[in-house]
């Protein structure tokens, strides 16, 4: 097996720290505010966009680095509403830094596991965290969130075929279901 460039592995370990963040982030607002919808979905999507990133570290014989945010302080928030506003920053930089580690590789399968999670990011994280910050800004309350959505308000999931980042079961890398 060819080995990786350091741009590849700086890539890798990019992704995975990102990831790594938002999934302590959602896990400290789940918390704080109860299983709440969005997060309580989109921190378990995070941890299978972990996973996925595992796994290439694993066929690629790399050193998986420990999660820096299991310890370290990452931001609280006052309300719902405030915590799903800095969710949609969190997904607009997430996508931004997709669009910039893509270029590190030409390998297939990495490219692939980053171009599912970038999809995952602008096709149902951005959306769901903008929907609710205008729920919660509307209601405030976590009650409105436990709501069921109408059908037709959510998000595309063209990306994965309804499965993977969305949360059942997708093929990211050759021979990895995750």
């Amino acid at each position: 097996m060819t080995s990786l460039s350091d741009a590849e592995i700086q890539a890798l370990h990019d992704a995975l720290n990102d990831e790594y963040h938002a999934w302590a982030v959602f896990y400290q607002v789940l918390k704080d505010f109860g299983p709440v919808r969005p997060f309580l979905n989109i921190r378990d999507s995070e941890l299978r966009h972990i996973e996925a990133l595992q796994q290439l570290f694993r066929f690629y014989n790399l050193p998986i680095p420990i999660n820096p945010w299991g310890t370290a302080p990452v931001p609280r928030f006052s309300s719902l509403k405030d915590a799903s506003e800095a969710g949609v920053q969190a997904e607009l930089e997430n996508v931004d830094l997709y669009r910039r580690i893509l270029g590190a590789t030409e390998r297939p399968d990495i490219l692939q596991v980053f171009r599912h999670l970038q999809a995952a990011s602008q096709e149902c994280h951005l959306p769901a965290f903008q929907r609710a910050a205008v729920r919660f800004g509307a209601e405030g309350t976590s009650a409105a969130a436990d709501a069921p959505e109408p059908a037709a308000s959510r998000p595309s999931r063209r990306h994965c075929g309804g499965r993977g980042c969305c949360g059942r079961g997708h093929r990211w890398a050759e021979g990895t279901s995750v």
